[in-house]
């Protein structure tokens, strides 16, 4: 069960089942409206949720200002209690690149120094996650989610008729970001359900490094450039191996191209 599919990312999961091979799965998605298999809002009874064998917690706060954020860390909570009463053996959080501030191909042991409001309501969450974990609760799983296609910030300018504007950089150099598609989140996520051992904490991207130039002009949009301000960050990329080694056999879309003709094909499908 995903839980908080109204968002972006979560129209985008519900395309990639509509076009991928699920076969021997039942994912149900749910959301506060009608665009969801189960309609249930947090303080309605446990008991209109279904059974099942995890839940990937898609809900939380992306803005806003600190008690708005803060809110991931109770969602938290809530992701662990609604997988104990549906039987879940497991629960997957959704992390964020931003837990680690500016910096490239970085571990998931690197320190988390966020840049921002939301990279640091991240970090409470999962602190929140390991520090409230009990023996008996199901196993929880963090996601460390690099920038995804269509769900990002760049999002917004890729689909409409404008340019899209980006900060150059004393190297004459753009943004630099580790991304993720909807259609490779889905993969990991059937894997997760079947896998007997999963490391606590992943890193999760499709490619470790692209710039943000290559994905607007993939997207074939026009680009006017702007000087970075001092508070832009140049670096954000992720380090995989670990994703890599715990499940080889991963799609990946690794270029700019592959990775806008995947969102491409998951809006094609809504």
């Amino acid at each position: 069960m995903i839980t908080g599919s109204s968002g972006r990312l979560g129209r985008l999961l519900r395309a990639a089942v509509r076009i991928s091979e699920c076969a021997g799965f039942e994912i149900l998605f749910q959301s506060r409206g009608h665009d969801g298999d189960i309609r249930w809002s947090p303080g309605d009874p446990f008991d209109l949720l279904p059974k099942c064998d995890m839940v990937v917690a898609l809900w939380g706060r992306t803005d806003g200002d600190e008690r708005t954020l803060a809110q991931n860390s109770e969602l938290a909570g809530l992701s662990r209690e609604v997988a104990r009463h549906c039987g879940a053996h497991r629960v997957v959080h959704m992390s964020s690149a931003a837990v680690y501030g500016p910096g490239q191909n970085l571990t998931e042991e690197a320190p988390m120094t966020p840049a921002n409001a939301y990279g640091a309501a991240k970090c409470a969450m999962e602190t929140r996650v390991s520090e409230t974990a009990k023996e008996d609760d199901p196993q929880d799983i963090i996601l460390r989610l690099a920038n995804v296609v269509g769900a990002d910030s760049l999002a917004p300018a890729l689909m409409g008729d404008a340019p899209v504007y980006l900060d150059r950089f004393d190297d004459g150099l753009g943004p630099q970001r580790s991304y993720l598609t909807a259609g490779d989140l889905l993969q990991l996520v059937l894997r997760l359900a079947k896998a007997e051992s999963v490391p606590k904490i992943l890193n999760v991207a499709s490619a470790g490094s692209v710039s943000m130039e290559d994905v607007s002009r993939a997207a074939g949009k026009d680009i006017v450039w702007r000087p970075a301000p001092e508070t832009a960050v140049q670096n954000v990329t992720l380090d995989i191996s670990k994703l890599i080694g715990s499940f080889p056999d991963l799609p990946r879309q690794e270029t700019a191209d592959a990775l806008i003709a995947d969102w491409r094909a998951l809006e094609a499908a809504l």
